[in-house]
């Protein structure tokens, strides 16, 4: 080490040092803001509005998910189905600046635990359409919601908060929803805002609805560290018969009556390769519909 001298060795030192911070700042995967605009200066913003950009949208919620994932769960996977939309999108020419995740939902069927904060409908629909406005405001001409959270009611709240910016011409905007849950919602693809995505079957078996296999999996590949791997592990499939299945749906103490713990579904099958894998796909199926309604001339704003 003689060789370098004392300069040479400091400089070797403050290298690694600056290495050090420089990886401690970097945000990880998991934290919701990577990658978006929150990350950007308004000059940034403005430059990519003026080249054409649309916006994408992940509207989550802070929800309990059992007692092995994080509250916030549906706001990390949507997240990360959104990077893996924007890059495809962009393989394809089409830019994208994606909006800071919203959190605040509503949480009917989770709304027994703690944890589970719920908004009023119209208190997240008002939120939305000022969003929708700042975002015109702006310079962006369409914008492009998802959510990572299939409670009816915060799905539905969704589909009226994009009717409205509609109707209202504050600005062209989208609901890109899986198909099984546009359907659940009595939803029309192609019309008042809603876009459907075809997505990749569930896996067999039971209803693996919350917290379980797939939930599960997403978690284990975007941010395992927040993921309790060994309580997940133990816990046994919840084996719900359709009426229980119907009775959860309703939300509520009856929810939690039927599932203590939590969660639905099979969340010791979980691996962080089948949550890379459907993510993957998933991603995929938001880029295919967001492409295809650039296509077709944004007829689904009708």
């Amino acid at each position: 080490m003689r060789r370098y001298g004392v300069c040479g060795i400091l400089a070797v030192m403050l290298a690694a040092v600056t290495s050090t911070i420089a990886v401690a700042r970097a945000p990880s995967r998991s934290s919701p803001l990577a990658g978006t605009i929150a990350a950007d200066s308004y000059k940034d913003l403005e430059a990519k509005a003026s080249r054409g950009a649309i916006a994408l949208w992940a509207l989550g919620a802070i929800e309990e998910h059992g007692p092995h994932l994080p509250l916030m769960t549906d706001v990390v996977v949507p997240s990360g189905q959104l990077r893996i939309a924007a890059a495809a999108l962009d393989r394809r020419g089409v830019a994208s600046v994606t909006v800071p995740p919203y959190y605040w939902g509503v949480n009917n069927v989770t709304g027994a635990f703690a944890g589970s904060i719920t908004i009023r409908p119209e208190v997240m629909t008002e939120l939305m359409l000022d969003v929708f406005r700042s975002m015109a405001k702006a310079g962006i001409k369409r914008i492009y919601c998802v959510t990572g959270h299939f409670d009816a009611a915060h799905a539905g709240t969704i589909a009226a908060a994009v009717k409205r910016a509609n109707d209202e011409k504050i600005i062209e905007a989208r609901f890109v929803v899986p198909a099984p849950l546009g359907k659940r919602l009595e939803l029309v693809s192609g019309q008042s805002g809603a876009l459907f995505a075809a997505w990749p079957a569930p896996p067999a078996g039971e209803p693996d609805l919350h917290a379980g296999e797939m939930e599960t999996s997403a978690m284990l590949d975007l941010a395992p560290e927040l993921v309790k791997q060994d309580i997940a592990r133990a816990l046994p499939p919840t084996d719900l018969t359709p009426d229980q299945l119907a009775g959860w749906r309703k939300g509520g103490d009856t929810a939690r009556s039927i599932t203590p713990s939590g969660y639905l579904g099979r969340p010791a099958d979980a691996t962080a390769a089948k949550g890379r894998a459907r993510l993957a796909l998933e991603g995929e199926a938001y880029a295919d519909a967001i492409g295809g309604d650039l296509k077709g001339g944004g007829a689904s704003g009708n």
